[in-house]
């Protein structure tokens, strides 16, 4: 099953992301929140997010979602730092981080490879809200 990281400056908000996530997916789906730094402030942590990375890959790949800028660059910096072979099965999602993580997960959760997992979050950012 993919695996499934959700990034943010904020730990409130990577840890609500992953509850709605979860209300939506099977209760096993995998899904790691790492949000804000070890300290707990605001910000993103390379190393935190190389952990959550490492924690959600079984096998099947890892799909990141990610709030903002440095946060992106926080996912590319955490993929440098782990197993290669491990970072060839994780991509960072272009989709919204809860519309496309409660979708992604969804997918995942169907056991679907991270290739679908991954179209069908990018599919998230036409979600209709009218």
């Amino acid at each position: 099953m993919v695996g499934i990281v959700i990034v943010s400056h904020s730990v409130k908000i990577a840890e609500g992301v992953k509850e709605l996530a979860l209300q939506m997916a099977r209760k096993d789906q995998l899904i790691i929140a790492a949000g804000g730094t070890n300290t707990g402030d605001i910000g993103s942590d390379p190393m935190k997010i190389q952990a959550a990375i490492e924690a959600a890959d079984k096998g099947d790949g890892v799909a990141v979602f990610a709030d903002l800028g440095s946060a992106v660059m926080s996912v590319g910096l955490a993929k440098e730092m782990i197993d290669p072979q491990l970072a060839q099965r994780v991509c960072l999602a272009n989709a919204p981080i809860v519309e496309g993580a409660i979708a992604g997960a969804v997918e995942a959760a169907m056991g679907s490879p991270l290739e679908k997992v991954l179209e069908t979050a990018y599919g998230a950012r036409n979600m209709e809200k009218q």
